[in-house]
């Protein structure tokens, strides 16, 4: 199953420049090891020590953010695009 990932500027260095990659998984978790297995090191940056998302980036599927869905169990089906994105802050 073919799931498009939206890649941020930030972490492109890690996709060879890519901004969008396709990846095959069932869930959020098994995207990041995906990614991890096509794109070495890019989990450390998607991911804390536990395996949880940093709290630095937000994650969407289909524009829907997964702290609203199932967090990294959001189940992926084929076609679905997972958006990457870099929290904002500041005044």
């Amino acid at each position: 199953m073919a799931v498009k990932v939206l890649i941020p500027t930030t972490l492109q260095t890690f996709t060879n420049e890519q901004a969008t990659v396709e990846c095959s998984s069932n869930n959020v978790n098994e995207l990041f090891d995906s990614l991890e297995a096509s794109f070495p090191g890019i989990k450390g940056r998607l991911c804390d020590e536990q395996g949880k998302p940093r709290r630095f980036l937000n994650f969407y599927v289909n524009s829907e953010d997964i702290r609203f869905l199932q967090g990294t169990e959001t189940v992926l089906k084929d076609g679905d695009e997972v958006s990457i994105v870099p929290a904002v802050a500041g005044g």
